[in-house]
């Protein structure tokens, strides 16, 4: 009985010694040990689109999956509140920790999940309401209506644990339990992979089953943190006891309003992109359009995940004032970010067929035109993954308003303009050039805020 408490004595010392903190110097391997748990963490979050389109383009219909590619992005823009508290918040405990302020930092953590928890059940109620009025406005009609209502409010009723488990994704990785949101992810995305095959190819419950089966997947994301953090554990975070404290609440959502705006205008850009291409290629421009957002999912899941879990480092190190390692920090983000993009770049082009057959493989015309419009659209991988970490650079750093701009004009205002204004001058292919052009402006918009706040924070 002796040796096996030793035993685990030490087996339980090495773990805290193995174990990567915020306040370690981070070399090229340790920063990508530490984010590659958030970067898988993505990757499994942005299954739930993606194997619910699989099995619906594949075994229900072409029609049902435009549905799917409608709705969803309003679903997903109700999730982005998640975001905004998520990398907000975290950046502002990290701060707090760095400081060691860690009873204050338990209680700002508390109240923002319970804030959230509460806004998110409103949302969800809206949704499930207005879930025709929201069809309508975007087009749909006759059997592509009652899809997207009855796909719609189905995941509407899981809105809150969907925004739980995006507020987790990021202070799981504050409370240095990176390691923990990525296996709460992968049991929701496994969850969803085995129900979507239960009830859509074996069952055959069509695009009602695809829904529950996400819904079902984000309550096992939401609950699971939510449970983990209410209890005694071994992390830097608790749920506890505390009280509102509306200037945490306002500057958390003003720190994190860049990544909320930038999910939220990738939701709204979506819908733009679905108009414009019911206008040029009908409903097969709607399909194809969806199948490249599936395999942006994938690639863009990369540079969420890098940006979450570097993003606390930085947080951490501001607060405590090492401008070697925040210096550190902004250097490797420069390399890993423009390194990958252009490694990623290189993939999509090479792996172009193999990825659009999986989704379009069934139908010659979908697959010529998706294959086409991804060869265009891939391009914009070169840079995209420096504007995302970027702005998640200036979040970290607690400075919202810089976050902000880039990424509201990043993802809504150069994409708004180009997607009307390219097709006007090369047709269809505007369409799909239109996020690399504006992945273009945002880079020179990143590099002129980089150049422009250096001297304040001094990460170069």
């Amino acid at each position: 009985m002796r040796r096996f408490k030793q035993k685990y004595i030490n087996r339980s010392k090495k773990n805290r010694d193995n174990r990567i903190q915020l306040s370690d110097h981070f070399t090229y391997g340790r920063l990508l040990r530490f984010v590659l748990s958030p970067v898988l963490m993505m990757l499994f979050t942005s299954l739930y689109g993606i194997v619910d389109g699989f099995f619906v383009s594949n075994f229900v219909g072409k029609t049902p999956f435009a549905a799917v590619n409608l709705i969803m992005p309003v679903a997903m823009a109700l999730g982005t509140v998640g975001f905004m508290v998520g990398t907000g918040g975290s950046a502002l405990v990290s701060m707090m920790l760095g400081q060691g302020k860690k009873e204050l930092a338990n209680q700002y953590f508390s109240m923002l999940v319970y804030v959230t928890a509460g806004f998110s059940f409103l949302l969800s109620l809206a949704g499930f309401r207005f879930a025709p009025q929201i069809a309508a406005a975007l087009g749909a009609t006759g059997e592509l209506f009652d899809n997207c209502v009855l796909y719609g409010r189905i995941l509407f009723l899981s809105t809150t644990p969907f925004v739980l488990q995006n507020v987790f994704n990021s202070f799981c990785v504050t409370a240095e339990k990176p390691e923990m949101s990525l296996k709460i992810s992968v049991c929701a995305g496994c969850t969803n992979i085995i129900l979507d095959f239960l009830f859509i190819a074996v069952f055959r419950w069509g695009i009602a089953g695809a829904a529950i089966a996400t819904a079902m997947g984000e309550w096992v994301g939401g609950v699971v943190p939510l449970v983990y953090f209410s209890r005694k554990n071994d992390s830097l975070l608790r749920l506890t006891g505390t009280k509102f404290v509306g200037s945490v609440l306002v500057k958390t959502c003003i720190n994190g309003s860049s990544e909320m705006v930038s999910s939220l205008s990738a939701s709204v850009v979506n819908i733009l992109y679905n108009f414009q291409l019911m206008r040029l290629a009908g409903e097969n421009g709607v399909a194809a359009y969806g199948i490249i957002m599936y395999v942006n999912f994938i690639f863009m899941a990369i540079y969420l995940g890098y940006s979450i879990g570097s993003s606390p480092v930085v947080s951490y190190h501001y607060g405590a004032g090492n401008q070697g390692e925040l210096q550190n920090m902004f250097r490797k983000g420069l390399v890993c970010m423009g390194g990958g993009g252009l490694l990623l770049t290189l993939l999509a082009e090479l792996l172009n067929g193999p990825l659009v057959r999986i989704f379009a493989g069934y139908d010659a015309e979908l697959f010529a035109i998706t294959s086409h419009g991804f060869r265009l659209y891939a391009l914009a991988f070169l840079l995209m993954g420096l504007n995302i970490w970027g702005s998640a650079f200036f979040t970290a750093l607690n400075n919202g308003t810089v976050s902000a701009i880039i990424s509201f004009l990043r993802s809504l205002v150069f994409q708004t303009a180009a997607v009307f204004l390219l097709p006007l001058l090369t047709g269809i292919d505007g369409i799909w050039l239109a996020i690399v052009a504006a992945e273009l402006l945002a880079a020179v918009l990143t590099g002129c805020f980089f150049a422009a706040k250096r001297k304040r924070y001094h990460y170069f």
